[in-house]
């Protein structure tokens, strides 16, 4: 799908108004290609050549190779100056995205829209979002493939070893995912050994590696705008029974969460699917978040797979499954993968083996 068929596919969620100033910026990335840090984008109704894109004198030569089908304005308040060409674009109505601009932010596109009516139109462009093209998914398998090899490569090479800190493992897959061609991580990366692991968003500490240790690694790359996201558990050394016990039970979990992928799943239903082996297990409260999210442009983007989540699934959506339970003071286990929704189940993009590995 091209940027203008994104566009085009926008104009049809266009109800009331003239058009859309789109500001998020990973949106107009969406709708553009264009990655530089200043713009703003207005989608006519009556299409491409009554749209303007926005951005300044910065980057004019990557907008001239980003955006190159798109009426320009150039100025460094590049969303007031696109608000005001408005009027002029004959737009009475224009919508605007109340998810993303601040109440002074609309002040200002309010004065600067002079004889427009403001409307309130959150969440369109994310509502496209949701399912991915296959281009994306091409994008994303890329991004998964950075990240099972760069975990492959770490244990190969004895990355994950007693003595070594939380922190130099995270810094070591970074490194290794930028040296296999990712554009950095997908987020800050969790490495978390021994009673840390049993916290789920712990971040890497000098604290040693020890044998006997739980290791949870979550992580993930970032590769042409889109991220990985995966998590493995492993342990230093020979598992205790207690250890085996509980990632047969997140993997156990994990295995129901994906099994219920499928176009038209509610999300809640999807959540429960892997819930109630945990609760099943006597372990539901220790299980301390929602089953998973959609990835994307963003690391954390509908739908949201949790009990609190709301909606279906469709085919070409693209979310984790990731079950975890966190023992406070021992230990905890999570099992994540990246995967996309097909018409006959999920496809798993994320291909590091889910068995627990003792290193």
């Amino acid at each position: 799908m091209t940027h203008a068929d994104r566009r085009a596919a926008l104009r049809a969620l266009l109800a009331d108004v003239d058009a859309l100033l789109v500001t998020d910026l990973v949106n107009i990335r969406y709708l553009t290609g264009f990655t530089g840090s200043n713009a703003a984008l207005l989608v006519h109704v009556d299409g491409d050549a009554a749209s303007r894109f926005g951005t300044d004198a910065r980057y004019r030569l990557q907008a001239d190779a980003q955006v190159p089908d798109l009426e320009r304005i150039e100025d460094r308040a590049t969303a007031l100056a696109v608000a005001a060409a408005a009027p002029g674009a004959g737009v009475r109505r224009l919508g605007f995205e109340s998810d993303a601009v601040t109440v002074d932010a609309l002040d200002g596109l309010d004065a600067a829209a002079e004889g427009v009516t403001l409307h309130r139109a959150p969440g369109l462009v994310q509502r496209l979002r949701r399912v991915k093209d296959d281009g994306e998914i091409d994008a994303l398998r890329a991004a998964c493939a950075v990240a099972d090899a760069a975990l492959a490569g770490l244990l190969a090479d004895g990355g994950v070893a007693a003595g070594r800190t939380e922190r130099d493992v995270a810094l070591d897959l970074e490194d290794r995912m930028r040296r296999l061609g990712a554009d950095g991580p997908a987020f800050a990366s969790i490495v978390a050994a021994g009673a840390h692991s049993a916290v789920p968003h712990h971040r890497p500490t000098d604290a040693p590696l020890r044998a006997g240790d739980l290791v949870k690694m979550d992580f993930g790359a970032l590769v042409g705008g889109y991220h990985s996201d995966i998590t493995r558990t492993v342990v230093l050394g020979p598992a205790a029974e207690w250890q085996r016990e509980l990632h047969d039970l997140v993997a156990a979990a994990q295995r129901a969460g994906r099994a219920a992928l499928a176009p038209g799943a509610d999300v809640v239903a999807v959540d429960a699917a892997a819930r109630t082996v945990c609760e099943d297990a006597g372990r539901g409260e220790e299980f301390l978040h929602g089953l998973g999210h959609g990835v994307g442009l963003q690391i954390h983007e509908a739908p949201s797979l949790a009990r609190t989540g709301t909606g279906t699934l469709e085919a070409g959506m693209t979310v984790t499954v990731e079950p975890g339970v966190y023992l406070a003071g021992r230990g905890g286990v999570r099992i994540e993968d990246t995967l996309v929704v097909r018409g006959t189940g999920a496809e798993p993009l994320t291909r590091t083996t889910r068995e627990l590995l003792e290193v």
